[in-house]
């Protein structure tokens, strides 16, 4: 009994000494400190910009942090964040970065140089010159790239943008000779010009973000040109009757010619239409007056009435002095149409509908016309297969400018 007490007292003296040595040896190895871990950063978001980003993120709750260091390129790079007093967010921007997908490591230090573990961002892009040159004005409607007015008013239709598009800046002459800029929005396919100089160029350019909360925005490096806008209404205003000889009557006052030029929009119902008398049969002619000259009549819209007696088969004549151009031969004599030529008058179209002929109908005219200030339509054929009435809503002729 007595040496099996000296033994467990032998063993326990060797437990205690060998823990003992244990701690020294720990405390050896950590310098005879303890190790101090300051407060990492939070969840960290980045912006992109034009080779620089902004970093943000939560700052930590550790009031001993003074700064905080981030660190890229294999820690080749740093930049130094210093914290003076509380703050909730830590918000900072790194420039002179390359066009490129870079890693940042985030460390929070106190003033004994403590430090947190790290805060590794992964997968930052950054843009640059690459991506500007990769970069597209907004596309116009090639279909219909803009509409003219008959007050002068221009709209620009352009296709829906991407969704990082941020303006489009559209370039012009106004009628004053100012040279105009103006902001197309993301949100709009149509840009209204009031004060267009016919004639002139206009000349756009569009700007990005690459993401939709990026630092920076970027510009294409050259403006584009808008297609040239030719084709201008012929001023309705100054639209008059001017009945000839052997001309169809109207049916009564209020369905005139002179609705044809009335602005409605669509297929109208009686009586806003033009409506006419029955008298003579089929062909007969219509004539009005433009209201001056216009050396290049390309292209014609007809509309015709909500319901019946539309024309499906109709000549447009043309002419710009009327002095001796009237016919006297009825516009249903097989002779009508060599008489019609040989007082100066020309085919500037021949339409045939193939519908139900209700609604705008628009087709180009004869290229190269003569000046035409005069115009005469003989309707040979309704869809009805009626041989006296005819109908029209509307009528509109579009003149294109030509420029040196």
């Amino acid at each position: 009994m007595k040496n099996l007490i000296i033994f467990i007292g032998l063993f326990l003296l060797v437990i205690a000494a060998g823990c003992e040595k244990q701690q020294t040896d720990f405390r050896d190895f950590l310098d005879g400190h303890e190790v101090t871990y300051t407060g990492s950063a939070g969840e960290v978001l980045s912006r992109a910009g034009n080779l620089r980003t902004q970093l943000k993120w939560k700052s930590s709750a550790d009031p001993s942090i003074i700064k905080y260091v981030i660190y890229w390129n294999n820690k080749v790079d740093s930049q130094v964040v210093a914290i003076n007093g509380k703050t909730d967010s830590v918000f900072v921007t790194i420039p002179n970065l390359q066009e490129f997908v870079y890693s940042f490591t985030i460390y929070s230090y106190d003033a004994k140089g403590n430090k947190s573990v790290p805060k590794v961002v992964n997968g930052v892009k950054i843009y640059g010159p690459i991506y500007k040159a990769g970069l597209l004005n907004r596309a116009y409607n090639a279909d219909v790239p803009y509409v003219t007015m008959e007050n002068g008013n221009v709209e620009l239709n352009f296709n829906k943008p991407d969704t990082v598009n941020v303006t489009t800046k559209v370039k012009y002459t106004n009628t004053a000779n100012i040279i105009k800029e103006v902001d197309l929005a993301p949100a709009d396919n149509i840009l209204k010009l009031t004060d267009y100089k016919p004639g002139t160029e206009v000349t756009y350019r569009s700007s990005y973000k690459p993401t939709s909360g990026a630092l920076d925005v970027f510009t294409t490096s050259d403006y584009s040109v808008f297609p040239q806008m030719l084709l201008f209404p012929c001023d309705k205003s100054l639209f008059r009757e001017h009945p000839l000889p052997n001309d169809v009557g109207t049916y009564e006052s209020g369905t005139s010619v002179s609705k044809l030029w009335d602005r409605s929009v669509g297929p109208q119902g009686y009586p806003n239409i033009f409506h006419s008398n029955g008298s003579g049969g089929m062909p007969h002619t219509l004539t009005f007056d433009l209201g001056k000259v216009y050396p290049n009549l390309a292209q014609v819209e007809e509309t015709g009435r909500d319901c019946c007696n539309n024309p499906d088969s109709f000549e447009i004549w043309g002419i710009a002095d009327i002095t001796n151009a009237a016919t006297t031969l009825p516009a249903n004599n097989g002779g009508w149409k060599d008489e019609s030529i040989a007082k100066g008058w020309t085919l500037l179209k021949e339409v045939t509908r193939t519908d139900d002929g209700k609604n705008a109908y628009k087709t180009n005219l004869v290229s190269n016309p003569p000046p035409v200030r005069y115009i005469r339509i003989r309707i040979k054929h309704v869809t009805t297969n009626d041989g006296n009435y005819s109908n029209m809503s509307e009528i509109t002729f579009w003149n294109k400018q030509v420029y040196n």
